[in-house]
């Protein structure tokens, strides 16, 4: 389908697109004949401007096939995205300089524990507050069709009602009117519209914009994918790092400013520890020098691949996996020289957002996702919110307890969630006091409980989990009401067989078998 567009470059550009890395990176060549320096940069310039060149012109034939309003908007938005494409043409997968890399420099991250107490009065920080959840994902890693917002997590509320609970709690006890603000994408943003409505008559104003819709590219060619609107499986949601620009386009940023907002609290919707924290909100307001915080907290050995703050070339920088050259990968996933990693809960300033987009200074390092479309490799640039923080004035990291870091990616995550863990105060999900440990346990389940209807499925009810340190269930296996598991317990039904727990049934560092065997562990 894509022949017309691409056949007449697709033979040089694969030629071009394959050679351009090693005539970048290398002195040599195949023959071991020595290319200048100088001749190999202006050969990459060259591809570079003709791949430029081919994406132009590809995205002016799909400005002329946008017949629909909504494919107006995001032929509208096709500048961007050449922004976006150069600056990769022109930077790659940049690789940080290792180094140049240096630890947090003193007062770069504060912690949490040493700020001080917020006053009795907040009004006036919270009056000029914002909530932005990031709802672009759809819930595909949960076995869901549709938003990951709307699948329910605790007591019949889905993650979007304990957002909205959370800000109508916060503008109830402060007397104020902070916005809950929505950055959907074009996977997400029908259903949202559809389910907000039951939010009609609540204490909580909520706004949404759409992020941006690119087209996916041929990894082959490094040509756009789609040669029309109709195949959503070639279009993509750019990352978070688009929050800045589409929040600006939809008009809502000098809307905010307009009445009279400057705070902007961003998280992902998933992560149910993100709630509104008035110690942190009140030390942003008090130093107006400081443009953006970011909410880092201490690294485990599950957290080996997030972001972490750096100081590099005399700034404060988010260093992402995708950035740090193959040979550094192990000291990056260290937990003794990386003792951090961004939990994605972001302060931010509405004013420096506007200045920033208005000068169009916010530079963010290109990230290259490679995927498979129908067989077909295919590449999406994307961009993180947080490594915007190295162009705004002040902006440093703030350690905060591990509790404000509780995401919902997987089914085993809802486990927790849904158990004796937590109990739940305005929307907030809290550790029950009677766990011995501030640590969760941690807990594997295989394949047969991927989808939230099967995971369900297997369990009459949640079971309770206060005093367990590690759970691990593989293979076809159902838990009766009631259980209580402790300690370490793993569990393994071997292919063809069945293992029912029943009802009412401890088990305390146990191994069951698929024989139904029990043993001390």
């Amino acid at each position: 389908s894509h022949s017309s567009t691409h056949e007449r470059t697709i033979y040089w550009q694969t030629t071009l697109h394959r050679v351009l890395p090693t005539m970048a990176e290398a002195e040599g060549n195949d023959f071991g004949v020595p290319v200048p320096r100088s001749i190999s940069n202006k050969f990459a310039e060259s591809v570079a401007a003709s791949q430029s060149e081919g994406m132009k012109q590809i995205l002016s034939k799909l400005r002329k096939v946008a017949l629909t309003d909504s494919e107006r908007d995001v032929a509208n938005n096709f500048d961007e995205f050449q922004q976006v494409f150069d600056q990769y043409l022109k930077e790659g997968q940049t690789k940080i300089s290792w180094n140049k890399i240096s630890p947090p420099r003193e007062g770069m991250i504060e912690h949490r524990g040493d700020l001080p107490s917020p006053p009795d009065d907040m009004s006036d920080a919270v009056s000029q507050l914002a909530v932005l959840k990031l709802n672009g994902g759809l819930g595909t890693s949960m076995g869901c069709k549709g938003p990951k917002s709307v699948i329910t997590v605790r007591d019949g509320m889905t993650f979007l009602d304990l957002a909205v609970l959370q800000v109508e709690h916060l503008n109830v006890s402060c007397k104020a009117d902070v916005p809950l603000v929505l950055m959907n994408s074009f996977n997400t943003h029908h259903d949202t519209d559809l389910v907000l409505q039951k939010y009609q008559n609540r204490s909580c104003t909520i706004m949404r914009f759409n992020q941006s819709q690119h087209p996916r590219i041929l990894k082959d060619t490094c040509t756009a994918a789609p040669t029309d609107y109709s195949n959503k499986d070639e279009w993509y949601p750019p990352g978070h790092g688009d929050l800045y620009r589409s929040l600006a386009r939809s008009g809502l940023l000098q809307k905010l400013i307009d009445q009279g907002k400057e705070y902007l609290f961003v998280s992902n919707i998933d992560n149910l520890g993100a709630v509104v924290d008035t110690t942190i909100l009140q030390h942003f307001h008090s130093n107006p020098q400081c443009e953006f915080i970011m909410e880092v907290t201490n690294k485990t050995r599950a957290d080996v691949k997030g972001g972490t703050l750096i100081e590099y070339e005399g700034g404060t920088r988010l260093l992402e996996i995708a950035q740090v050259p193959k040979e550094n990968v192990n000291d990056f996933v260290s937990i003794t020289k990386f003792k951090i990693f961004n939990t994605n809960n972001l302060w931010i300033r509405l004013s420096a957002i506007k200045r920033l987009i208005d000068k169009d200074a916010i530079h963010m390092e290109v990230i290259e996702n490679k995927k498979s479309m129908n067989g077909i490799s295919v590449i999406q640039l994307e961009q993180a919110v947080g490594s915007a923080i190295k162009n705004f004035r002040g902006g440093k990291g703030i350690n905060v307890p591990r509790s404000r870091f509780l995401p919902v990616k997987q089914s085993q995550d809802l486990m927790l969630v849904m158990s004796d863990l937590f109990h739940m105060v305005h929307g907030r999900l809290e550790l029950n006091s009677k766990r011995l440990f501030p640590t969760l346990p941690l807990v594997k389940l295989g394949a047969n409980f991927k989808s939230v209807d099967s995971f369900l499925r297997r369990f009459e009810s949640i079971p309770k989990l206060l005093e367990l340190d590690h759970l691990t269930v593989s293979g076809d296996v159902n838990f009766g009401s009631n259980v209580t598991l402790k300690g370490t317990v793993i569990i393994i039904a071997n292919e063809g067989e069945r293992i029912d727990i029943p009802s009412h049934a401890l088990l305390e560092n146990k191994i069951v078998t698929g024989n139904l065997r029990i043993l001390d562990h």
